[in-house]
């Protein structure tokens, strides 16, 4: 860690949208400190990477190209993530790439490879299954679903996932669902 400041400002970060946007902020206007912020949410030991990533994922919505080096890294540790505040920004990251991913496809450019995609499914999937809070799962649902437009074995599972739990879940689950689902058919 080379900027010990910015590891305090993380720190002493909230949830609070503007306490989020304010580190951001940061770090798009100081793009030096961003393997700093990586390393802070690439780091699962250490008791702040939760905050990290929650400003990690608001960085990579304005900027997801700075996440290109670190891809092999990122998959690496994706199945790793538990805390549910890394979790809820870390799917929503997944959903920027399978988005990244599909739209450069249009214009026949490939950005994931098939391991980075393998891995991004396969924790998609286990956050479908688990314990995961609704605003993870509804991530990793949407996430899955771009996936789905390449890979076959996807909609299928996701479908039987989908349907199997929607009893389960809140009125916001049902609703991402129900959305999904449609644009399945």
């Amino acid at each position: 860690m080379r900027n010990l400041q910015l590891y305090n400002q993380i720190a002493v970060s909230s949830a609070h949208r503007k306490s989020r946007e304010f580190n951001s902020d940061y770090i798009l206007k100081h793009p030096e400190d961003f393997e700093d912020l990586l390393a802070i949410a690439f780091g699962l030991e250490d008791k702040n990477h939760h905050k990290a990533c929650w400003i990690l994922e608001l960085v990579l919505e304005s900027k997801l190209e700075w996440i290109d080096d670190y891809l092999d890294v990122f998959c690496k540790i994706l199945p790793l993530y538990k805390q549910d505040g890394a979790v809820r920004s870390i799917s929503k990251i997944c959903l920027f790439l399978s988005q990244k991913h599909i739209g450069e496809l249009k214009n026949d450019r490939v950005y994931l490879r098939s391991k980075h995609i393998r891995v991004i499914t396969e924790t998609c999937f286990d956050w479908m299954i688990g314990q995961t809070k609704v605003a993870s799962k509804v991530y990793a649902m949407r996430a899955l679903f771009e996936f789905g437009k390449i890979k076959k074995t996807v909609y299928p599972e996701l479908k039987n996932i989908i349907e199997k739990d929607f009893s389960l879940h809140t009125a916001a689950y049902k609703i991402a669902t129900k959305d999904i689902l449609k644009r399945m058919k």
